[in-house]
Order: C-alpha cells, then sequence, then structure tokens
C-alpha cells in the first residue's frame, strides 16, 4: 500500500498546484502510515519534490508521453499505480489535472472525490473535505472502494516543507497511442499565472476597452498578482481567453 501522488510539470519545472499536492500527499501518507510516491515526467531536476516529502521519486520517460491526450497521462498513472500498489491517488485540480483525475479513477474502478480541501477526517470510513456548489459552500464525501482518487482544490492546502532523502526510478510503461493528436503549447509571459496566484486582479467591460488594462496590470505588478478578466471581456478579445475567471 501506498500514496500515489502526479505532480504536473511545465517547460521542466514544477508548478506550485505540484508542490502543494506533494504536501498534501506527504502527510496524508503519515496520516495512513504508508510511503508517498510521487510521479512526473520530463523533469531532470527533482529536488523540489524531496523539499516537500517526497520519498520515492518515479519519472516517466515514455515518448507517448509528449502530448495533451488526457488519456495517456491516465494510462501513464494508473500503470504507475498499479506498480507502487497505490491505494489512493492525488492529483491536482488544474485544467488538466482535473480531466486526467475522473479517467484514472474509472480506469482503477476507484471512488473519486473532487476539489477536496483537507486531509481525511476518517480514513475508516474514508471521509473528505470538499467544495461544493460552485465553492459556496462545502460536503463531506465518503470513498468506500478498496482504491480511490482525490482532487485537490488549487490553493487550498498550501506548501509545507518535509525535506527527505528521495529514492528516484525511471518508469518507460508501455502506452497505447491516442485516438487524437494534441499538441502543447506553453505561452511563456513572464508573469504569475491565475493557477499560481495567490492573489487575482480582475476587471470586466466597465473599462471600456483594453487600452485601459494597465492599471490592471500595474496594480497586480505591485501586488505580484495574475491578471483576470470576465467572460464577456475574453469574448470581446479584449484579454487572452486563459485569464477569463468567474461562474459565467
Amino acid at each position: 500500500m501506498s500514496i500515489l501522488v502526479f505532480a504536473e510539470s511545465s517547460e521542466g519545472k514544477f508548478k506550485k498546484t505540484a508542490l502543494e499536492v506533494v504536501s498534501y500527499g506527504k502527510e496524508l501518507a503519515q496520516q495512513m502510515q504508508t510511503n508517498l510516491v510521487v510521479v512526473t515526467a520530463f523533469v531532470e531536476d527533482t529536488s523540489e519534490l524531496s523539499q516537500y516529502g517526497a520519498e520515492k521519486i518515479v519519472i516517466g520517460k515514455s515518448s507517448q508521453l509528449k502530448t495533451a491526450d488526457a488519456s495517456i497521462w491516465a494510462d501513464f498513472i494508473v500503470a504507475a499505480a498499479n506498480q507502487e500498489s497505490a491505494d489512493v491517488v492525488v492529483i491536482d485540480a488544474s485544467a488538466n489535472g482535473t480531466y486526467v483525475a475522473p479517467l484514472v479513477a474509472a480506469k482503477l474502478e476507484a471512488g473519486y472525490a473532487s476539489n477536496v480541501i483537507a486531509l481525511p477526517t476518517s480514513t475508516a470510513p474514508f471521509t473528505v473535505k470538499r467544495k461544493v456548489f460552485s465553492n459556496k459552500a462545502f460536503g463531506y464525501d465518503q470513498i468506500l472502494t478498496e482504491k480511490k482518487v482525490i482532487g485537490l482544490s488549487k490553493n487550498s492546502f498550501g506548501l509545507k516543507e518535509n525535506p527527505t532523502d528521495s529514492t528516484i526510478s525511471e518508469f518507460s510503461p508501455t502506452l497505447q497511442e491516442g485516438k487524437v493528436t494534441l499538441e502543447i503549447v506553453e505561452k511563456s509571459s513572464g508573469k504569475v499565472t491565475i493557477a499560481d496566484a495567490d492573489i487575482v486582479v480582475s476587471g470586466g467591460r466597465g473599462l471600456k476597452g483594453p487600452e485601459n488594462w494597465g492599471m490592471i496590470e500595474e496594480l497586480a505588478d505591485v501586488l505580484g498578482a495574475a491578471t483576470a478578466c470576465s467572460k464577456p471581456v475574453a469574448d470581446l478579445g479584449w484579454r487572452p481567453h486563459s485569464e477569463h475567471v468567474g461562474q459565467t
């Protein structure tokens, strides 16, 4: 038995959400008196994972992983979970993680809880607290299956350093070719992304036009924040759709 955490990377570096999910996985492993295994791919320097508690690091080397196809990534995580005899798989709530986690749960025949915000209140039965109704309330879910998949809500648990001596191994499972061809396109802006931001400065059509967005960007720079916008602003082309926030 072990806890398996999937740590997502971008351009060879770990996202803040990846380190948060490792922090969560470490404390969950301590709570359940078992080991933490972190699986990732395309990263040479894994020292950050060790800093946040990864006891074992498994690095995927399969060429099929150079895709945005969620089904391929789900197969990869499932293969790692089976190899490590993982009873609990933890995945962050990034755009990719939210897509991949239910697929992993289906392939493992596991119960799945999304938007989890805390460690289990009980492990027998396994009970987790999660956000519900568009984050307007909280609920408690019991996962009664033998295997379990947790989707950790972003910025809900925080980063908690727990330096650990890690063992590192490579993992090259046989993966099927995807049914669709998807390419990952990275946009580099040098600014804080919404996914990693603790503070977000957002604007709407009240700014009258994209030429007035400078005040939003200046305030965000001062605060070390990300910029965001309403859906109508993104639809008008004033700002990229990646900055759209809200429940529109």
